[in-house]
């Protein structure tokens, strides 16, 4: 018996491009499972991480879902603001020990723009609750600072000191420009694995001097006084030239702090309590909340409600990569069957030196077992390759960063049962071929 899975080998040898191709489809049937598992498994985990440390969030009345998707990840837009004396009583209130603003809707070449307070770099955590780290430069102090993500300064190359203009809405392109009130790249943020990658953030003074949206009693700024009223509607997807003359230096509005306690309308904001058993109680007067409707939500029980809206995609996903396994298996099966009829002078042959019946059954099955064994190598090997190869794209392109390690229990799991259905898929072939007789063998039929 010892020597079969070597017979297995050489006879596999002898039909090579068979044996080829059909290793080949088991493979690809092993990447596309294997990678919606990988693709899966680091989807939910980016999720997971993206935010931590964070009590409740808050926004206009929508449904949890919404509130969570356009406020954390940056997907979609809000149905309504707050207003900021809305925000600021429930900031104030005594339960509350931190609050983190968040004003979305514009854009930069495609990346979203976050108008936020410094205290979103003291206080927002992500994963373990990790703190977020500079790479370079310093976080919003001045009006017209820009802070961006490790993702939107790799791509677009800008570096500190830079100037860049804010698009009005959240697309790609747009004509829509802020000319009027450049930004200056102060500091860059370092990778997270979040959307704070792909967001340049600003501070809300600029947020709202970009829309002329003071407050009332509040001083206008100083340079859309110079230049004139400015819509909107504005962004960009250029920077100025180095070159030109900028009207925020020498001091005029860079005087200026990021946030002097007076903003207009936000999108949202985080809260973090004193007291974790607070955050019901606190929940519910916001919900309850009089003077606006609002919503506020728990993170971390909002997370199972979005799996539950994609877990319908995810196993339908799956159940196409199963059916694709077996298509590949069966194509082994068919590829071994279709050689019994020319093999069987070959079977008996070897019956007629003294191999047994199981042998000859054992040789077909460790046929098998070798063709499934090598699809789920050059599957992992395919499968490796392409994470490397398009790691870059699915980080710059979907916001996931799909580690290159050791293959999971789970995937380890799922090529043992591919192993498994090889090997069951060769019995099939194996006992046709253990019923037949030396006799038949030996016949030439017509």
């Amino acid at each position: 018996m010892s020597a079969i899975p070597t017979l297995a080998i050489k006879s596999l040898r002898n039909r090579r491009t068979t044996a080829a191709l059909t290793v080949l489809s088991i493979a690809c049937a092993v990447v596309l499972l294997l990678g919606v598992e990988r693709l899966r498994h680091e989807s939910r985990e980016s999720f997971t991480n993206t935010i931590s440390g964070t009590d409740l969030i808050v926004g206009a009345r929508s449904s949890p879902v919404h509130l969570l998707l356009y406020s954390v990840f940056h997907v979609g837009n809000a149905t309504n603001n707050i207003s900021w004396d809305s925000y600021r009583s429930i900031a104030q209130r005594p339960e509350v020990a931190w609050t983190i603003p968040l004003s979305l809707g514009d854009s930069h070449r495609g990346f979203r723009v976050l108008g936020t307070s410094p205290e979103f770099f003291e206080h927002f955590r992500f994963g373990d609750r990790r703190r977020l780290e500079l790479t370079a430069g310093r976080v919003l102090q001045d009006t017209y600072d820009a802070v961006l993500g490790a993702e939107v300064a790799a791509k677009l190359g800008y570096r500190l000191g830079e100037r860049i203009v804010v698009a009005h809405g959240s697309g790609e392109v747009s004509f829509s420009l802020h000319q009027d009130h450049p930004f200056t790249v102060t500091g860059i943020l370092a990778r997270t694995g979040t959307p704070v990658d792909r967001t340049v953030h600003i501070t809300l003074a600029g947020m709202d001097a970009m829309h002329e949206q003071m407050p009332a009693g509040r001083s206008a700024d100083p340079l859309a006084a110079a230049l004139g009223k400015h819509g909107a509607n504005g962004g960009a997807l250029h920077r100025p030239p180095q070159g030109e003359a900028h009207p925020h230096e020498d001091g005029d509005v860079r005087a200026g702090h990021a946030d002097d306690g007076e903003h207009g309308a936000i999108t949202a904001f985080l809260v973090g309590l004193k007291s974790r058993p607070a955050v019901l109680s606190m929940q519910r007067y916001v919900n309850d909340y009089p003077n606006e409707p609002l919503t506020a939500i728990l993170p971390g029980a909002t997370l199972p409600q979005l799996w539950e809206i994609v877990g319908a995609a995810e196993k339908a996903l799956f159940g196409v990569s199963v059916l694709v396994v077996v298509v590949g298996l069966t194509g082994m099966l068919i590829a071994l069957l279709t050689s019994l009829s020319e093999r069987r002078r070959e079977m008996a042959v070897l019956r007629s030196v003294g191999a047994r019946p199981a042998q000859v059954f054992g040789l077909i099955v460790g046929e098998a077992v070798v063709l499934t064994l090598a699809g789920i190598g050059l599957g992992f090997a395919l499968l490796y390759a392409g994470l490397l190869l398009g790691q870059p794209w699915l980080e710059a392109r979907m916001g996931l960063f799909i580690p290159i390690g050791w293959p999971s229990t789970h995937e380890w799991s799922l090529a043992t049962l591919v192993a498994i259905a090889g090997t069951i898929t060769g019995f099939i072939p194996g006992y046709r071929l253990y019923r037949h007789s030396l006799a038949d063998g030996m016949t030439i039929r017509i």
